[in-house]
């Protein structure tokens, strides 16, 4: 592979007036299931092979991807976007640049004690049955359970005229799940997933069983559960939500990009826009991890981006276009979902640092708030207006853990929520999700558990 994506690079910068190329070729295999009641609906196994090549003439980007490996087809498809690239930059304002990034030679190899692409398609079939029947087996107002399982394993490429190459295995594992409970006219639904990139030994520590004893048991007890009051309290927030929160509510507003075309955190550099409590950072490099890689789509090393400092902002999430405009080093987070697409600056593990606090600290100084535990979804505009889902709340009354409640919703403006964290917990839990910018991407988030002065309460996830 590396010869032939150097004859390509060579032609795009030789016979094409190319002042930047790169190429990223992959050879995937992916498995991907989908079990609805038991059932299997759809199991599919393949190879999915491909480049993408991407260049700079006269300051503007060109862009073209191929679904094939040989030399002939990928030269062809660096000539036409060099040909894109030239005649786009007869209409750009301002000539693209890049920083500066150091050239790497490395070969990334994973050796992971249960290799997925070794695992029989049949063991994967018995293991997501198995959560199946957990889900459904726990308690008959279990109504229904879909779970999707997904892996990838294999190795990408990337070389650019700067004098980097580096070939990376891929391994990726993941599976969600969700189920729904019904009594009466009360239906709830409840969901989780496993992501990791370890390896298939994932499903030894979270089995079916315990997956799908969690899964069903949130359903069911939240069939008991009653809807919020609407309104202002404070709040203890676990580290799922918590995660949910750095990620929709934050992360995306510190992703450059995104900052560049008008984010409330532009400007902000230096600025305090939360608690000192408060510590967020952005990391490629924790084994395992579902957001963790050695090297971007850039080829640039991943690593731990510090974005908060006791809540000055001391960071933002680059690639090496933004981190050019902005006099920045580039960070790591420039990701492509596959060689179909030009990479985008995305999250990887996305975290708030803990602090001190035991979690019965932090619920003792409440006298009315709520507890929320598990999240539903979210959302976040450029403007730091956020809306967060729950699926798992309870109320707090007089320092205790009260009844539950269903369907509730936290929202608000992120910077005013932010200088409202009056207390940090000291535990620590990640969650593996998978984000949506366009295109989707593996991500972690998390954190520890939290309190807040006050949030606005609603019922409607």
């Amino acid at each position: 592979m590396k010869d032939i994506l150097g004859k390509v690079v060579n032609f795009a910068t030789q016979k094409r007036e190319a002042e930047y190329v790169e190429a990223r070729a992959q050879r995937l295999f992916k498995t991907m299931l989908t079990v609805k009641e038991g059932r299997v609906e759809a199991a599919k196994q393949g190879i999915e092979n491909g480049a993408a090549l991407r260049v700079l003439v006269k300051g503007a980007w060109g862009f073209a991807s191929v679904g094939a490996l040989g030399a002939e087809t990928l030269t062809e498809a660096v000539s036409d976007a060099c040909k894109m690239a030239k005649a786009a930059s007869s209409r750009l304002k301002a000539p693209i640049k890049l920083v500066e990034a150091k050239a790497v030679q490395d070969k990334v190899v994973l050796k992971p004690r249960k290799d997925p692409s070794k695992v029989p398609v049949e063991d994967k079939i018995n293991t997501t049955s198995s959560l199946s029947n957990t889900v459904l087996g726990y308690d008959n107002r279990v109504k229904s359970c879909t779970i999707d399982y997904l892996d990838v394993t294999g190795t990408t490429f990337f070389m650019n005229n700067e004098g980097t190459y580096i070939e990376q295995d891929n391994l990726y594992v993941w599976l969600g799940v969700s189920a729904t409970a019904l009594q009466a006219d009360v239906l709830t639904s409840s969901r989780d997933a496993v992501g990791s990139t370890a390896g298939y030994e994932v499903f030894d520590v979270e089995t079916p069983e315990i997956v799908g004893e969690r899964v069903a048991k949130r359903a069911v007890d939240q069939l008991r559960a009653k809807p919020p009051k609407g309104g202002t309290f404070p709040a203890v927030l676990a580290p799922n939500v918590v995660g949910t929160f750095v990620h929709e509510a934050f992360g995306h507003l510190a992703e450059a990009d995104f900052t560049l075309s008008g984010s409330i955190l532009a400007g902000k550099l230096g600025k305090r826009i939360a608690s000192n409590l408060v510590t967020f950072y952005d990391d490629g490099t924790i084994d395992g991890a579902f957001g963790s890689f050695k090297y971007d789509d850039e080829g640039v090393p991943s690593q731990r981006t510090l974005l908060v400092k006791d809540g000055v902002v001391t960071g933002l999430m680059h690639n090496r276009e933004t981190a050019h405009k902005l006099a920045a080093k580039p960070t790591g987070n420039a990701r492509a979902k596959d060689f179909r697409v030009e990479p985008l600056i995305r999250m990887r593990n996305t975290i708030m640092e803990p602090k001190d606090r035991s979690f019965e600290e932090l619920v003792e100084g409440v006298k009315f708030g709520y507890y929320f535990k598990r999240f539903r979804g979210g959302e976040a505009n450029l403007d730091g207006t956020f809306q967060v889902g729950t699926q798992e709340a309870y109320e707090i009354v007089q320092g205790e853990i009260g009844e539950p409640v269903r369907n509730a919703s936290v929202s608000g403006n992120t910077l005013e929520t932010l200088l409202k964290v009056d207390a940090v917990g000291k535990d620590f839990e990640l969650w593996p999700g998978i984000c949506g910018k366009g295109q989707s991407a593996f991500v972690c988030d998390g954190g520890p558990h939290i309190r807040v002065k006050e949030v606005l309460v609603g019922g409607s996830a």
